[in-house]
């Protein structure tokens, strides 16, 4: 969670972005071998964790993905489920006006150690059981996304990909806390994701205004650091793992 290995180009792109972004959220994966320690440094506790499951759309060969493209749907524990439409890398002020004033419409940087990408989501909710239903074949894909939400797959997807004909990759069991430390007053995400050959990724994140962006990254690196958190592991992203793994062993 810093700006630290970015050239100064790389520093102004990052400013550039995020002034025409909603918000910044800055991530660290923590290297499998420090999971266990970090979670106890921290007072992680699993049995206070939110459950989900999380699909993911695309070809056999990840042509969404290649083409910047990720579409995923959702349930998640005590709530309806939802369902996006990503697009990454975006420039902001890029974006068609009509998509960017958008309810459902979110623009976002992602920045983690060494790196950063913005991302536009357009989001909608469903039903309780719409992706149950979808994913036993009950319900046709693209019924799992609104009118504008098709809009923006067709006007980014690859030519001649339809939603309906996109494989089911996943879905994945994730498990959320929500943790708001003493020391560090504000709210700090952890996820987990468990993929089904038992290997992991735990994510910490934490959100922020963009004019925020190097205050709480620094605040939150030093909280991490003070806390015993292992900061200069490889970075992974879940969605590229998780697509990775389904698209090598889709019967997993």
């Amino acid at each position: 969670m810093t700006a630290a290995g970015l050239s100064d180009g790389q520093l102004q792109e990052l400013l550039q972005l995020a002034a025409g972004s909603d918000s910044v959220e800055l991530k660290l994966t923590v290297p499998e071998g420090h999971q266990r320690s970090t979670i106890m440094a921290l007072g992680m506790d699993p049995l206070a964790a939110q459950i989900r499951l999380v699909a993911f759309l695309d070809t056999p060969a990840l042509d969404l993905n290649h083409a910047g493209v990720v579409v995923r749907a959702r349930r998640v524990q005590g709530r309806e489920d939802d369902s996006v439409v990503k697009l990454r890398p975006v420039v902001p002020d890029e974006l068609p006006a009509e998509q960017r004033r958008s309810p459902g419409m979110v623009v976002e940087v992602d920045a983690m150690p060494g790196g950063y990408v913005c991302s536009a989501s357009m989001k909608g909710r469903l039903g309780t059981d719409d992706v149950t239903r979808a994913m036993k074949g009950e319900k046709a894909i693209r019924k799992l996304f609104s009118k504008q939400q098709r809009a923006f797959y067709e006007a980014h997807a690859p030519a001649g990909i339809e939603l309906d004909e996109l494989t089911l990759l996943g879905p994945i069991f994730v498990l959320k806390l929500n943790l708001t430390p003493a020391t560090l007053r504000r709210k700090l995400i952890a996820e987990m994701w468990l993929y089904p050959d038992g290997s992991r990724i735990l994510e910490l994140s934490t959100k922020c205004a963009p004019k925020e962006m190097f205050q709480v990254a620094m605040e939150t690196r030093a909280f991490l650091n003070a806390s015993g958190v292992e900061l200069s592991g490889e970075q992974q992203t879940k969605t590229a793992a998780a697509l990775r793994y389904f698209a090598a062993k889709p019967d997993a």
